[in-house]
C-alpha cells in the first residue's frame, strides 16, 4: 500500500509540474505625466481672422511627430485705426481736393464702420458679408495706377487693398456667370464683365497712401481697375453682385 500511494505521489507531482506558471491579472496601467502628453491627445488654440480662438484637437503618437499643416487663417494682428471725418468743406464735383491731390467725384457719403459689411451676392455658392478688418486680414496688395476721366483730369496715387480675384474665389463663382456690378452707397452703379474684373491687377482700396482712404475718396472701401477708365472706380462700395 506504501509503494502505491509513492506511486500516486509521483504522478501527481509530474501534473502540477505540467501547468503554466499562472500570474494574477495585471493591475491597470496608470500613465505617467510624460507618457500622457506624448500619446494623448493634444488640444492646440488656433486663431483665425476673426480673432475667436478655435480649439483644434491633433492625436500625436509620439512627442516627435511633424505636427500636419495648420488649414486654419493663422492670426490677424491688425493696426488700429483713426477713423477719417468728413472736411468742413466738400470741393464741388470734378474739383480738386487739396489735402490729396485729387479731384472730386461723386456725394460723399459718411459710412459707419462698426456696422459696415461688403456683401458679394448672386451666382455664387457661398454669399459673403464682409467686415472692414475682415477685409485688411486677406491678401493685401499696392499699386501706383493713373485715375483717367478723358479730358477732364488723370489722377495718380498709391492705393492698398484686397485683390477682386481673391474675394470672387472664396465666394465661389458659379458657372455661367458673366458680370459683376459693383454698387455704391450713393446708389451709383457699375457693370463690368467677369472675366475682365477678374484681371490679377483689380482691386477694392482700403488706403490712400498708406492710410484709410479720406471719406471724400471712398471710405471704408473703393474699387480700383487700373485698366480702365475712372468711372468704374467705385466708391463707397458696398455690395458686389454677380450676374
Amino acid at each position: 500500500m506504501k509503494h502505491i500511494a509513492f506511486i500516486f505521489f509521483l504522478a501527481f507531482m509530474s501534473a502540477c509540474a505540467a501547468q503554466p506558471d499562472l500570474q494574477p491579472p495585471a493591475s491597470p496601467t496608470v500613465l505617467s505625466r510624460k507618457a500622457t502628453a506624448a500619446n494623448a491627445p493634444v488640444l492646440r488654440t488656433v486663431e483665425v481672422a476673426s480673432n475667436t480662438p478655435t480649439l483644434i484637437s491633433a492625436l500625436s503618437t509620439t512627442a516627435e511627430t511633424t505636427p500636419e499643416k495648420e488649414s486654419t487663417p493663422r492670426p490677424c494682428q491688425l493696426t488700429p485705426i483713426i477713423i477719417p471725418t468728413k472736411p468742413t468743406k466738400t470741393p464741388r464735383s470734378l474739383e480738386l481736393d487739396y489735402d490729396t491731390g485729387l479731384h472730386m467725384t461723386g456725394t460723399a457719403q459718411e459710412i459707419d464702420l462698426a456696422s459696415y459689411r461688403l456683401k458679394v451676392t448672386g451666382r455664387v455658392d457661398h454669399p459673403l458679408s464682409l467686415s472692414y478688418d475682415e477685409l485688411r486680414c486677406m491678401p493685401k496688395v499696392t499699386a501706383t495706377p493713373t485715375l483717367k476721366c478723358v479730358g477732364i483730369f488723370e489722377d495718380v496715387a498709391t492705393w492698398s487693398g484686397v485683390p477682386i480675384k481673391y474675394i470672387l474665389g472664396l465666394a465661389s463663382v458659379q458657372n455661367g456667370a458673366q458680370e459683376i456690378k459693383l454698387i455704391s452707397a450713393d446708389g451709383y452703379e457699375v457693370k463690368i464683365l467677369l472675366g475682365n474684373a477678374s484681371n490679377e491687377e483689380n482691386f477694392l482700396a482700403y488706403e490712400l497712401s498708406g492710410k484709410p482712404l479720406p471719406i471724400l475718396h471712398g471710405f471704408p472701401l473703393r474699387a480700383v481697375f487700373p485698366s480702365m477708365l475712372g468711372f468704374n472706380w467705385v466708391k463707397w462700395l458696398v455690395e458686389i453682385q454677380i450676374g
